[in-house]
């Protein structure tokens, strides 16, 4: 949750190939330097580049003898200042003094970091911690409202944003080590650390690796989608796979060992995000659609409203099959794919809302994993030390109170001073466990 990494417009990095003109341009590029067509072996007479001589007086086509009349009557002095002279040739300083320096091509300039995305990470994450603190109190209509507004898109939203931003995720070797520096190792760590944590507020030692604990299974996820992802890349039609792959995955129960019923629940989002290019971000930028947009996210929030009382919330964890939910097969198709399509409307909505320029908050955006990782342990600590059961939150004033106190806890946690601390730990620098690059 870099993480990511689509005011101006967002970029695609250029591939190796177009940077240095493709596979096929290999040869000389034109216009060839000076020195290649003037040398002392290409010019007969040793000739400098671009020197003028005396024009030459015109040979006849009957050459005469040494014997003959022209070469006897001819004293040697005029014979030999008749003679072309050759011109000694130039030693090595006279050459490189001839020879024009090579002008070297600018660098060119390193691009800015694009906002936008950065602003659109920062405003899920910030809902991501509201979400987790509202938990104990959604025994009230208003907190299981605003719960049931921010799950039906803010996770979706999130695995988008992650598949955009993994598109040339197998291009780059640094890449690939992230595999590794910002999933496994981070995720084992986080898993341990919970686990005590759990203990020393009072509940009982658990510690299962292959089941991801709470939010803990955002890594494991990621990290299968972006294994994935070169099979995605390869197929014509990968939307509407992905898609009936996340259908047909509510016939059967999935376990969450390795994230995997999260990591079907949410595909298609990834692969949308895989196939997505700039242009796409670029169009949700006009007027009409921000209009839209608009009247999209009011009336989510009346409908999140008005079935908050009686909507159960396991289907919005995208995640439980048609048996867990009690629902007949056609009963949960059809819920799978409406749930489908609000969330893709939301997702897009909120994309078209969000700021597109430098805002106070871009730079948090940047450090988004650090804000996922550790919210949840002021977030437990509260829920077990009873900080979040007072009768007055359970109300419009109390849900207020925990997402303004949330929203505060999650710029803390996406402070530059909160990566200090924390980097040894979550960002590891394995360098040693990898092997160099060759160099061919």
């Amino acid at each position: 949750m870099s993480d990511t990494r689509f005011s101006p417009p967002v970029t695609t990095p250029r591939s190796p190939e177009e940077e240095t003109g493709g596979p096929a341009q290999t040869g000389a590029r034109w216009p060839l330097p000076e020195e290649a067509f003037w040398s002392e072996e290409a010019d007969p007479h040793w000739m400098a580049p671009g020197e003028l001589t005396e024009p030459q007086p015109a040979v006849k086509d009957e050459k005469p003898t040494a014997k003959g009349p022209a070469a006897a009557d001819e004293p040697p002095q005029a014979a030999e200042e008749r003679r072309p002279r050759r011109r000694p040739k130039a030693t090595a300083d006279e050459t490189a003094q001839q020879q024009p320096e090579p002008k070297q091509e600018p660098q060119p300039p390193k691009r800015k970091r694009d906002p936008y995305l950065d602003n659109v990470k920062f405003v899920l994450i910030a809902m991501v911690v509201v979400g987790h603190s509202l938990v104990p109190t959604l025994s009230a209509d208003s907190s299981r409202a605003l719960y049931i507004f921010i799950y039906t898109f803010h996770m979706p939203l999130f695995v988008l944003i992650s598949g955009y931003l993994s598109r040339n995720f197998w291009n780059s070797n640094a890449k690939t080590n992230k595999l590794v520096d910002t999933f496994l190792v981070p995720y084992v760590i986080v898993e341990v650390g919970y686990a005590l944590l759990r203990v020393s507020v009072g509940q009982k030692w658990s510690l299962t690796i292959i089941d991801p604990a709470w939010l803990n299974w955002y890594l494991l996820a990621l990290l299968f989608w972006r294994l994935s992802t070169p099979v995605w890349k390869r197929m014509k039609y990968p939307v509407p796979v992905a898609i009936a792959i996340y259908l047909f995955a509510g016939f059967s129960q999935i376990e969450g060992d390795f994230s995997m019923d999260r990591f079907f629940g949410l595909m298609p989002f990834f692969v949308i995000g895989l196939v997505m290019q700039p242009e796409h971000f670029e169009m949700l930028n006009r007027r009409w659609i921000k209009i839209v947009s608009v009247v999209t996210v009011l009336g989510a929030a009346a409908v999140a409203i008005y079935v908050a009382p009686k909507a159960p919330l396991d289907p919005f964890y995208f995640k439980a099959s048609f048996q867990d939910l009690g629902l007949s097969w056609y009963m949960g198709l059809a819920l799978r794919a409406g749930l489908l399509v609000c969330a893709l409307a939301m997702c897009f909505a909120i994309l078209a809302l969000v700021p597109r320029g430098e805002t106070w908050f871009s730079d948090l955006g940047t450090r988004t994993l650090y804000c996922y990782l550790l919210h949840g342990i002021p977030v437990l600590v509260a829920k077990e030390m009873g900080w979040l059961e007072f009768p007055w939150l359970f109300g419009p004033l109390g849900v207020l109170a925990i997402a303004s106190s949330a929203f505060a806890l999650a710029i803390v946690l996406c402070l530059p001073e909160t990566r200090t601390v924390f980097k040894w730990v979550l960002e590891p620098r394995l360098t040693w466990l990898y092997r160099r690059p060759s160099r061919s």
